[in-house]
């Protein structure tokens, strides 16, 4: 369980709750603990963009509960099977996809693509889960979980497969809004014969002949279905009535919606808050791979300082669309640069700081931390939290351009910076003023570099204008002409 601050839990938090479909004030099971699970990945190929936006958006959630005083329990699960092509109840298992395509088995799959996304997390400053299971080792959870379903009348068996009989469960549709007999049947798959009804969903498939991830069930030879996981693995380590549960919108039907029934029709409490986060935009359009603008979170980090990507994505509210774009991430080169130079030269003043009261400082210092902190507890408003930081960074500014400032007001504004903008957004990891630095550095003299191809193409220089570009083009840079003018880019 993570440690939290050494202040007393605050009982002021609002979130807004999916299934209430309002704010509320946020109150654990527990008092002083949290128990959250996320929705994770489904290890079958390289992490994108959404992924990103997910794992940050509740990385900030989690660190917010833990600077108020809450020790949090956070378990984000793995899937590496039974996701079906489409999420659906039919097709091929995406692993084996995987892995037919690139010669390898299921788990060395799964393996690869895991250590892809932790490596990617990584470099994003997301913090490690507490726990995080895999779907492949809790498949007797599954199947006992499976077996009070059936026992209770929710379930049922056909031909080697099982089902929850939504009929079964009025409840069905209650966190998505969706009444039952308004749900179309059999948009999103052929419908199987062997179902009571077309919207009921697998808990458990046969395995066909030639399908490699299989295990024993009292039903025969198959694999779970991917809703049953996260019932499983969510109770088995938060317990009954855990606090949240979190993931993207797009789960939020049918995925949350079968969680939620399954679990409460086998008689256990589930989750008491949810909360999802929205999606993510490249061009003004939703991320998609049939449109092209498929991207993954490496093909980012290639071009851009991680820090960077992370204040972009913090920037918008986690229920807010967030844009990507060039001019999205120009803007928050400038901002993130801005925080970091702040901080980077409180640091550098403080050794020989004149030991004296600056009160002006100071006061405004505390401010902005009240307005941190109060967006924080308003459904984690990280837009007016950064709005706080830049003023917090205007008045440093000030102050700093003003003269030598006090001590105790100079680590104040550090311990700000670090506790807010550090613990919280986690915005400044190591050596990450030290990069903007650099960057800095480097954007000067590639602002001179261009400036110099510039001439020599207005010279008719042209040979010593091509070489310049493919200088730089043999160190991974490459230079655009645009009608505003040259750019750059990794």
């Amino acid at each position: 369980m993570t440690q939290p601050s050494a202040r007393q839990p605050d009982p002021d938090i609002f979130l807004y709750d999916t299934m209430q479909r309002q704010k509320v004030r946020f109150t654990p099971t527990t008092p002083g603990r949290v128990g959250m699970y996320l929705c994770g990945p489904t290890v079958y190929s390289d992490a994108h963009l959404g992924h990103a936006k997910k794992e940050v958006a509740f990385d900030v959630i989690r660190r917010a509960l833990m600077h108020f005083g809450y020790a949090v329990r956070y378990v984000t699960n793995v899937t590496d099977v039974g996701h079906l092509q489409n999420d659906s109840d039919d097709g091929e298992d995406k692993l084996l996809a995987r892995a037919r395509l690139e010669r390898l088995e299921p788990m060395e799959v799964a393996d690869k693509y895991f250590w892809s996304f932790v490596r990617d997390m990584d470099a994003l400053n997301v913090l490690k889960p507490s726990i995080n299971p895999r779907a492949t080792g809790h498949i007797p959870e599954q199947i006992a979980l499976i077996e009070e379903l059936i026992e209770r009348g929710h379930a049922y068996e056909a031909n080697g497969s099982v089902y929850f009989d939504v009929r079964s469960w009025p409840e069905y549709g209650k966190l998505s809004g969706r009444k039952l007999d308004d749900q179309e049947e059999g948009t999103r798959e052929e419908v199987r014969e062997e179902k009571r009804d077309p919207r009921d969903f697998a808990l458990w498939k046969r395995a066909e002949s030639g399908h490699i991830m299989r295990w024993e069930s009292p039903w025969g030879v198959g694999f779970p279905g991917w809703h049953i996981e996260c019932s499983a693995m969510s109770l088995k380590y938060l317990g009954e009535g855990f606090d949240i549960h979190g993931g993207g919108l797009d789960l939020q039907f049918p995925h949350h919606e079968a969680e939620i029934a399954q679990s409460e029709a086998a008689g256990h409490a589930f989750a008491r808050y949810w909360m999802h986060n929205n999606m993510l935009t490249i061009g003004g359009e939703k991320m998609s791979k049939s449109k092209g603008n498929f991207t993954t979170v490496q093909d980012v980090l290639a071009a851009h300082d991680p820090m960077v990507v992370r204040f972009l994505l913090v920037s918008s509210h986690y229920r807010s669309v967030t844009e990507f774009s060039d001019a999205a991430f120009e803007s928050a080169r400038s901002g993130y640069r801005r925080l970091a130079e702040a901080l980077h030269e409180v640091e550098r003043r403080l050794p020989g700081a004149p030991d004296r009261a600056d009160p002006a400082l100071l006061a405004r210092t505390q401010a902005h931390t009240r307005e941190f902190e109060d967006a924080l507890r308003d459904d984690f408003n990280t837009p007016r939290v950064i709005a706080a930081l830049f003023g917090l960074t205007t008045d440093v500014n000030a102050a700093l351009n003003a003269g030598p400032v006090g001590r105790e007001a100079l680590e104040a504004a550090r311990d700000a910076y670090r506790t807010l903008g550090g613990d919280v957004l986690g915005l400044f990891a190591e050596g990450a003023a030290e990069r903007q630095d650099d960057a800095g550095v480097v954007d000067a003299l590639m602002d001179l570099v261009l400036k110099a191809r510039q001439n020599y193409r207005l010279n008719k220089q042209y040979a010593q204008a091509d070489e310049l570009r493919d200088t730089l083009s043999a160190v991974g840079v490459t230079v655009e002409d645009t009608k505003e003018g040259p750019r750059w880019r990794r």
